[in-house]
C-alpha cells in the first residue's frame, strides 16, 4: 500500500493530509482557498491518487503561508508513499493543453528535489492568488518529496494556464510513480538508491 499520512501544525499553518498514490482520483480538499482547492481536485482526479486535505491557514494575512505549507506537507506525504521507490518508472513528462493555454511537466522522481517553473500569470493571477505563489507550491512539493520538475506553461487565461500546470505535473507524476514490470523489485537508478 503506497500510502501517505502527514500532519503539521506551526503558528501560520494546521495541515493534515492523507494520500493514496494507488487510488481512484478521489479528491476531498478544504484549504479555505476555493480556487487551490479546485487546482488540487483536479491533480488528484489526473494523477489517479486519492487525496485528502483539511488546511487552517492565516488567510487574514494572505495566502502565501497556507498554499507553501501545503506543498511542504504533500511533498512529505508522496516521498512517505513512494518509499525507496522499489519498482517505479521514475521519468515522466506530460504535457496538457486548455484552450489557448498550455502546460508541460517533465519530473524525475529521484530523490533529488528541483523544480525550473518557465512561464509566468497576469498580475492578478489565478483566482486571485499571486502567480509567484503557483511557482512556490511547486517548489516547495518537488524539494520536499525529492523530485526534479520542468514545468513549463504559456497562454492567455490565468486558469487556464495554471489548471493546465497542475494536470500536466499530475499526470506525470502518474506516470513516474508507476510500478515497471521490469523494474519489480529494483531500484531505478545505477547508484542502487534513489
Amino acid at each position: 500500500m503506497r500510502k501517505g499520512e502527514v500532519r503539521r501544525a506551526t503558528r501560520e499553518t494546521d495541515i493534515s493530509l492523507s494520500l493514496d498514490i494507488d487510488g481512484t482520483g478521489a479528491g476531498a480538499i478544504d484549504t479555505g482557498i476555493p480556487f487551490f482547492d479546485h487546482m488540487l481536485t483536479s491533480f488528484a482526479r489526473h494523477g489517479r491518487m486519492d487525496l485528502t486535505i483539511r488546511a487552517v491557514g492565516d488567510l487574514e494575512v494572505d495566502a502565501h503561508h497556507t498554499i507553501e505549507d501545503i506543498g511542504i506537507v504533500l511533498g512529505a506525504a508522496l516521498s512517505e508513499a513512494i518509499g525507496d521507490g522499489r519498482g517505479i518508472t521514475r521519468f515522466a513528462d506530460a504535457a496538457v493543453p486548455m484552450d489557448e493555454a498550455l502546460a508541460r511537466a517533465a519530473l524525475d522522481v529521484g530523490g533529488r528535489g528541483y523544480l525550473v517553473f518557465e512561464g509566468s500569470f497576469s498580475p492578478a493571477g489565478p483566482g486571485g492568488i499571486p502567480g509567484d505563489l503557483i511557482e512556490h507550491f511547486f517548489y516547495s512539493l518537488c524539494t520536499k518529496a525529492g523530485i526534479t520538475a520542468h514545468i513549463t506553461v504559456a497562454g492567455r487565461n490565468d486558469h487556464h494556464i495554471c489548471e493546465a500546470a497542475f494536470k500536466a505535473f499530475a499526470r506525470a507524476l502518474r506516470a513516474a510513480v508507476a510500478i515497471d514490470p521490469a523494474m519489480v523489485g529494483d531500484v531505478p537508478s545505477t547508484k542502487g538508491t534513489l
